[in-house]
């Protein structure tokens, strides 16, 4: 992934990332820490809809599960017990 200093943001314009942008996201950079990240509108929406398959398929699987009797009731206090072990 390519990265692009916020400096140069800051002088060029959002122009600094076009060129970049092109092989891919790009990170922005700040304080020598990735904080951003810029994406052109296909790959976001490629990003969105695997998150969206994603969730869909966690879903399912939940709901299948349910279906086969894999799940235990319990009371928020048992779970709180349960993970206090």
């Amino acid at each position: 992934m390519s990265t692009v200093p916020a400096r140069e943001i800051k002088r060029r314009g959002i122009s600094a990332v076009d060129d970049e942008l092109r092989s891919g996201p790009v990170w922005i950079i700040q304080h020598d820490e990735p904080r951003y990240v810029v994406l052109n509108p296909e790959q976001y929406e490629e990003l969105r809809a695997g998150y969206e398959e994603a969730l869909i398929a966690r879903v399912r699987t939940a709901q299948a599960e349910v279906a086969a009797g894999q799940f235990e009731r319990m009371t928020a206090q048992d779970l709180i017990d349960e993970l206090a072990e």
